[in-house]
């Protein structure tokens, strides 16, 4: 079998320093895009990768699986309604075995015109080590499964567990996906390099994520709140010399949790107390925003930029 040759990032995208400015127009001179992406997980007992509370737990493990499923009964649902309640459109990272194990669930995202993203079948999946043919066909799997149930294929691909191969990014375009919401290397979109059209990354939250820092680092409720106000204040300063993105990843089972919610939700009213300033947004109106202004989008360097 004929091992793919890696590609680097540097041929993926090109190397345009934040001292070079994009003039991207937000709706209404806004001059910070938000948007929040919710994880809706499922998880194949006993196999594959899983998210775990607690570690060492003995087989048959209950005790993280009930964990995991709060977020499907009771943690999704509060998630939702709480951006409802602050008027922020919701973003949804779906397994699509969430359509069968929890439906109820996804009809109230539904009621929400909460956006869809492509996030696997099970989040006990993974991408790496994939041959090309099947990454491609579970790609258009999923795709499929989600234009039944929503009447529309996802824009949108997040790689459950982040994971890739090497030709993850060429496979997304051919598999009709627009974005790609996996990386952080810019605090802009940024265009990626394809063997066919363009794929645009949106800045996606590898820290301001509750799975990789209160998790995997053992922050605590009111420090990952704290860093998504710190960083919303830093961000929304440097975004007076340009247009930024910043985005906040959280899960149904972390910070669906009462005590973790009532945290967030402090952070959520210090970005919404702002809201003169921010566009509140989805990954499509993003992606539609760049890619009507993409033409005109020409590096011109700036002297100062904060």
């Amino acid at each position: 079998m004929t091992v793919p040759t890696p590609v680097a990032p540097d041929e993926r995208y090109d190397y345009s320093p934040i001292t070079t400015r994009l003039d991207a127009v937000w709706p209404e001179g806004k001059k910070l895009a938000v948007y929040i992406a919710i994880g809706l997980e499922s998880y194949t007992f006993g196999t594959g990768m899983t998210e775990n509370l607690m570690e060492g737990v003995a087989a048959p493990d209950l005790v993280n699986t009930s964990w995991r499923d709060y977020g499907n009964r009771v943690g999704g649902f509060r998630l939702l309604q709480r951006l409802e309640q602050f008027g922020i459109p919701s973003t949804v990272l779906l397994n699509t075995a969430v359509y069968d194990a929890a439906p109820e669930l996804l009809a109230e995202a539904r009621r929400l015109g909460s956006e869809i993203i492509g996030h696997g079948i099970s989040n006990s999946d993974s991408l790496s080590g994939m041959t090309e043919q099947d990454e491609l066909a579970y790609l258009d799997a999923v795709a499929a499964r989600i234009s039944v149930e929503e009447g529309a294929a996802p824009r949108g691909w997040s790689s459950p567990w982040l994971t890739h191969t090497e030709r993850t990014i060429d496979l997304l375009g051919e598999a009709g996906y627009e974005y790609l919401l996996d990386l952080r290397l810019d605090d802009r979109p940024v265009w990626l390099n394809t063997r066919e059209a363009p794929l645009l990354a949106l800045p996606y939250a590898l820290e301001l994520n509750d799975s990789t820092t209160i998790i995997g680092r053992g922050a605590s409720a009111s420090e990952f709140a704290d860093m998504i106000i710190d960083e919303f204040d830093e961000l929304l300063e440097a975004a007076g010399e340009q247009r930024l993105v910043m985005s906040i990843v959280v899960h149904s089972f972390i910070s669906g949790v009462p005590f973790r919610l009532k945290q967030l939700s402090r952070a959520l009213e210090h970005l919404t107390n702002h809201r003169a300033d921010v566009w509140f947004a989805q990954p499509r109106d993003i992606h539609e925003a760049m890619t009507a202004q993409s033409a005109q989008l020409l590096p011109q360097a700036v002297d100062d930029v904060r």
